[in-house]
């Protein structure tokens, strides 16, 4: 990506790899197309390293990618690539980057060999859904240590923005469940809908530190949304892959306790729509939640494959993906979404956000739904964390945050198994009895 390095919090992770490892095993940083795989890596390279080659395999020659045909001769293949690459290598001092690694599976199975003769460190990049499509004829290597790279979360933003201090005093903050005032909550919600709106693809803040402008920005991200739309149309020619991604604003917009497959694609074979909907999870391009047949720990084990939300791992890109009716999202769009003026019910916005946060802080997401009394609706439970032996349930609101029936009655139904509950909306933090109100800047922390 041409522009600013962001600093990004997966680099300190890929420090304790290098210092720990020692060689004994590849880096793999997976994720999503444009989020910064490549930049952090060769970045890392650079200062971590006496010396480096980068080898992209969507750009390298082909008598490159050909020497990985037949590693026999370490010696040979090390001394060729130091020749194409005219870089010098230092034993145990330098490292070699295989970008975009699914172009070239020889070199991944490769790793193995690689790494046990230990004489330089190994990184690899790849999307996973490109990385599983290209390992049919070869052996994975066990060798590997896996990082994800997720779109900049909201203190890197922060960051690229130059504040280097708010995101720890709202920690400070939320650990001593302290008040921070209606005008500074303001303030911070309004700092907040400006990443909501950017969002954390580094293209995107880099045009956005350059022009201030959200039009622009929006450009970037439809650019985004196309590459996205056009892996899908890769792996479905069909289309049904990208008109499931596209629906995701509207499934999420219609306050389904699920997402509606069969509204989307008419007579769909479920065993493939189960395929391609597993393809687009590994994709990291969109966040499943699944909702937990029994709010319990372990939700993994309670969890339904059938019952699911779909989410953008992008809330910036979310909002450009629901205003795509228009061939631009306009500014003044842009400008009333940033000074919450826009008539529309952005619950939603709200809710993927939250999602966003929670996936980004290491968190699998869940959610739970069960009738009314009178059955003709249901009630909600947004999310679902697992803390130890105890679980917290989760409300986001937009608005009309006086009213919490769903969680109250969760509450009621499973008393026992609860150590926080937590309401996340848009105002300042405070107690209502055992439930904590959290502002939405600060649903990183939960």
């Amino acid at each position: 990506m041409e522009g600013q390095i962001f600093r990004r919090k997966l680099y300190d992770k890929m420090l304790r790899w290098k210092q720990e490892r020692d060689g004994s095993t590849a880096l793999l940083i997976k994720g999503a197309r444009r989020v910064g795989k490549s930049t952090i890596v060769e970045e890392f390279a650079k200062r971590e390293y006496d010396s480096y080659i980068l080898i992209d395999f969507t750009e390298a020659r082909q008598e490159v990618k050909a020497l990985f045909e037949d590693i026999s001769d370490l010696d040979q293949l090390l001394f060729q690539l130091q020749f194409h690459y005219h870089k010098r290598l230092t034993p145990r001092k330098s490292v070699i980057i295989f970008d975009e690694i699914q172009d070239c599976p020889l070199a991944r199975q490769a790793i193995r060999k690689l790494v046990k003769d230990h004489r330089y460190d190994y990184i690899e990049t790849g999307s996973l859904i490109s990385i599983k499509k290209n390992i049919q004829d070869i052996r994975i290597p066990s060798e590997e240590t896996r990082l994800t790279l997720f779109p900049m979360d909201y203190e890197e933003f922060r960051w690229a923005l130059g504040d280097e201090v708010t995101t720890s005093l709202l920690h400070e903050a939320f650990l001593a469940k302290r008040t921070l005032g209606d005008g500074v909550t303001r303030t911070l919600l309004r700092d907040f809908r400006l990443y909501m709106l950017v969002g954390g693809m580094p293209q995107a803040v880099n045009e956005y530190l350059k022009s201030n402008n959200l039009e622009a920005v929006d450009l970037v991200k439809r650019d985004i949304l196309e590459l996205y739309a056009d892996d899908f149309r890769k792996i479905d020619p069909t289309g049904k892959a990208t008109r499931l991604f596209y629906a995701i604003p509207g499934q999420l917009n219609s306050n389904a306790s699920r997402y509606q497959v069969s509204s989307v694609i008419e007579n769909g074979k479920r065993d493939r729509i189960e395929e391609l909907l597993q393809e687009m999870e590994e994709s990291q391009v969109v966040l499943f939640s699944r909702h937990a047949s029994d709010p319990n720990v372990g939700f993994p084990l309670h969890a339904s494959f059938s019952q699911y939300k779909m989410f953008m791992n992008d809330t910036g890109l979310f909002i450009t993906l629901a205003f795509r009716d228009k061939e631009i999202t306009e500014n003044i769009i842009y400008q009333k979404l940033l000074n919450d003026k826009l008539s529309a019910d952005l619950g939603y916005v709200y809710e993927n956000v939250v999602a966003q946060m929670l996936k980004t802080a290491g968190n699998e997401l869940f959610y739970y739904t069960w009738p009314t009394e009178t059955g003709r609706r249901n009630y909600e439970i947004d999310f679902l964390l697992s803390r130890g032996s105890k679980i917290c349930p989760i409300e986001v609101k937009s608005s009309g945050y006086k009213t919490h029936t769903s969680l109250d009655k969760f509450k009621e139904k499973f008393s026992e198994r609860i150590l926080h509950s937590y309401l996340v909306y848009t105002k300042d933090m405070r107690k209502e009895g055992d439930t904590l109100l959290v502002p939405v800047f600060m649903s990183m922390f939960l």
